[in-house]
């Protein structure tokens, strides 16, 4: 048995953005709204949306494909691809195999996980075990967030339609020297509260049609006020823990990373947790709520904007639809 001691952390970032930009000007002409009510009650200015026969998928290769590289490693390195998403192009095949086929990442086994928004910080989670446990001998493992929300958001409900943009962001995770890398990480769902955020898929009940009142029913729907009370507690608490998992004050984090779902909801649990709101990294302003995929865009833009050394305690937090909820406690290796 192997006395090799290691970390978990990440070994390349990569992101893919849609070039096309919905502002909040463009929605005054959509819907009832005006960049004063959206400012005001998310932080959002704009968000990036696909082209409307462009695939999700796409934006997921092109981001995986800049992590591999950053990784300097080849796609054929890859033994796992993990994609999180809740805006599949399709059922079958899966998103990851779609991409696996796209990267030619031709040894890799792959497979998609949905929990919502907390998606990258499940992912995260799962890749971390695999390569703990050796299992199948996994050295490298990709794992996306790949959202095309635009194809799914109800442009006539003035509630939704002005938190949602397109995104993906990819991770490549290995092994890295100890003490750096994943410290801890949590996981947590409740579904005696998914009925505050739902999209039909193959089949739907009374209670979510009668909320939907625009002809096209495969639409999301959110019950804001609920979201928004769960989201500020379970950001704090999800934070909270992966730091007394490993005895780490919040003095001794550098910066946290949140899921970028509205600027309310960012404040509220920085308040909450009483750290400076220039201590939560945001650029919810311009991309808006892009579910699996804000995290790691963030973290990425949080590290080309310099804020980010080797040995940084980072916190990346998530909530989203399920309900779920997760946190990724992590020393940065690079």
């Amino acid at each position: 048995m192997s006395n090799e001691r290691f970390g978990i952390g990440v070994l390349g970032l990569g992101i893919s953005i849609p070039k096309n930009v919905l502002t909040n000007s463009d929605l005054e002409k959509m819907v009832d709204t005006s960049d004063e009510w959206i400012m005001k009650r998310t932080g959002i200015s704009e968000r990036r949306i696909l082209d409307k026969d462009q695939p999700a998928f796409e934006l997921g290769a092109e981001a995986a494909k800049m992590a591999i590289k950053d990784s300097g490693l080849t796609p054929e390195d890859i033994d796992l691809i993990i994609v999180a998403t809740e805006t599949p192009d399709y059922l079958t095949p899966s998103t990851s195999c779609i991409i696996h086929k796209l990267i030619g990442a031709n040894k890799a086994a792959a497979f998609d996980l949905n929990a919502a928004c907390s998606g990258f910080m499940y992912g995260l989670t799962v890749a971390k075990q695999f390569l703990e446990n050796g299992f199948n001998g996994y050295k490298n493992i990709l794992v996306i967030g790949c959202e095309g929300l635009s194809k799914i958001v109800d442009y006539s409900d003035r509630a939704s339609c002005i938190l949602f943009g397109d995104g993906a962001g990819a991770m490549v995770v290995g092994k890295v020297e100890e003490g750096y890398g994943i410290l801890s990480s949590y996981m947590g769902a409740d579904g005696s509260l998914g009925n505050n955020i739902t999209m039909p898929c193959c089949s739907i009940n009374e209670s979510d049609l009668s909320v939907r009142e625009h002809e096209n029913k495969n639409v999301l729907w959110m019950n804001g006020s609920e979201v928004f009370k769960f989201a500020v507690r379970v950001m704090e608490q999800s934070t909270r823990w992966v730091l007394d998992d490993k005895n780490i004050s919040l003095d001794d984090v550098s910066l946290i990373v949140p899921h970028q779902a509205n600027i309310r909801i960012i404040e509220g649990a920085a308040k909450r947790l009483n750290v400076p709101n220039e201590k939560v990294y945001s650029n919810l302003n311009k991309y808006g709520n892009t579910s699996s995929a804000s995290i790691p865009i963030a973290l990425y833009e949080a590290i080309q904007d310099g804020l980010v050394k080797k040995g940084d305690n980072i916190v990346m937090v998530g909530f989203g639809g399920g309900l779920t909820w997760g946190s990724v406690l992590l020393k940065w290796n690079k």
